[in-house]
């Protein structure tokens, strides 16, 4: 039966397979329509930043000038002629030791001048009698050669006794302590009545120069040789040891108001903690600083032009320890990339290898793709810019505590 009712029948088979074809292509739409849709990402494009370069870095103050006052008399302190903690000037008298027996000494040595000076006087005329006797044949070689001696003698006598009338003279200056340098002058260790002996080691006071102040830093040797580096590659400005400027940071973190210089570096590397000791010089018109504070320093490098900053959350780190990040190409893929990024600035790593400006890189959503997989990338609420946040320190991937690098982009 071919035909049924006038029309013609397929065999079987035929309409089997029609209708299973009509069953898959409904159900791969039906597969279409219910697959889900790319996940969102949160992506930061890569933008080149000009960057100034700091290390902060650990320091202790140490004051510019110490005097010690000691005595270089022996004798009873009579007098107390300064105001404990205040401030002297140099050359101003601060003890007052007994003076009589160093004057009676001083009046003893011009007594002897005097009378070494009219002895040479007589030597003088007795030289000259002598000569003329012995021009006439009145004497005898022997008895001008004497006279010569005599007068030579008297010479050497009024020389000496000139050397006993100054040594005098400063024995009784020295009965006078006086401030060899001008500054803040600690707690006296003395008072009036009290027996001191010449060059003793016990000091009577000190007096300190707290303008300007020394802060010494320890550089790592490392470091040092970056900063050489990046003066070598072209890649800072100013930033040779001498030529920084510092900012020092107080305890809290603020910073202090007078910016300072590097002063000099030492040219020893300390095998203890390879490390160089670099001196800084901060003004201190207010005393704020005193000797042996605890500060840091943020020592400038100088300025890196078309940095690569990538913010710390769109980066990570493989066993291996090297810095990986995903990114989104041009086609909506996202793909791994190694970079080198080994410095962090505040909450940003600076970027050596591995990212280009307008590289799309993915800070959030992670954790819901894999390279290869297709997503939506959105702009990701995060500055691009180190300066609005809240400027933190970050520290080379290779020490993970507290922080020494620093810097921001402009």
């Amino acid at each position: 039966m071919a035909r049924l009712f006038g029309v013609r029948m397929l065999p079987v088979w035929v309409a089997a397979l029609l209708l299973a074809g009509c069953d898959n292509s409904s159900g791969q739409a039906k597969a279409e329509r219910s697959a889900p849709p790319p996940p969102e990402v949160g992506v930061v494009e890569m933008q080149p930043q000009r960057v100034n370069l700091s290390m902060e870095l650990p320091g202790r103050t140490a004051a510019y000038r110490i005097s010690e006052v000691r005595p270089q008399v022996t004798g009873i302190l009579q007098e107390r002629l300064f105001e404990q903690g205040a401030q002297v000037k140099a050359g101003e008298v601060l003890y007052q030791i007994d003076p009589n027996r160093y004057r009676a000494a001083h009046q003893r040595a011009q007594a002897e001048l005097e009378r070494a000076q009219a002895e040479l006087r007589q030597a003088q005329r007795e030289w000259a009698r002598t000569s003329d006797l012995f021009e006439k044949n009145a004497v005898s070689k022997r008895q001008r050669d004497e006279a010569l001696s005599a007068l030579e003698a008297a010479r050497a006598d009024v020389s000496r006794s000139q050397a006993m009338v100054e040594t005098a003279g400063i024995d009784l200056a020295y009965t006078e302590l006086k401030a060899p340098i001008a500054g803040r002058i600690g707690p006296t260790l003395y008072t009036e009545g009290a027996l001191v002996t010449a060059n003793q080691p016990q000091v009577l006071a000190r007096v300190v120069q707290l303008d300007p102040m020394y802060v010494d830093i320890q550089l790592p040797v490392e470091k040092l040789a970056r900063i050489r580096s990046s003066l070598k590659e072209g890649a800072a400005s100013k930033a040779g040891p001498n030529e920084a400027e510092t900012v020092l940071l107080r305890e809290d973190g603020t910073p202090y108001p007078h910016k300072g210089r590097v002063d000099v570096t030492d040219v020893t590397v300390n095998q203890s903690t390879s490390s160089v000791t670099v001196r800084a010089v901060f003004p201190n018109p207010d005393e704020d600083l005193l000797p042996g504070m605890y500060v840091r320093v943020r020592l400038s490098e100088g300025v890196r032009e078309n940095a690569i900053l990538a913010p710390q959350q769109g980066v990570s780190r493989n066993p291996q320890g090297e810095a990986t990040a995903l990114l989104v190409n041009p086609e909506g893929e996202v793909v791994a990339r190694q970079l080198e990024a080994e410095r962090a600035i505040g909450a940003f790593w600076l970027v050596e290898k591995g990212l280009e400006p307008g590289d799309r890189l993915i800070v959030s959503g992670l954790q819901k793709v894999r390279p290869g997989a297709k997503v939506k990338p959105v702009a990701a609420d995060i500055p691009l810019h180190p300066t609005q946040n809240q400027q933190a320190s970050g520290k080379d991937n290779s020490q993970k505590s507290a922080s020494d690098d620093e810097g921001h982009a402009q």
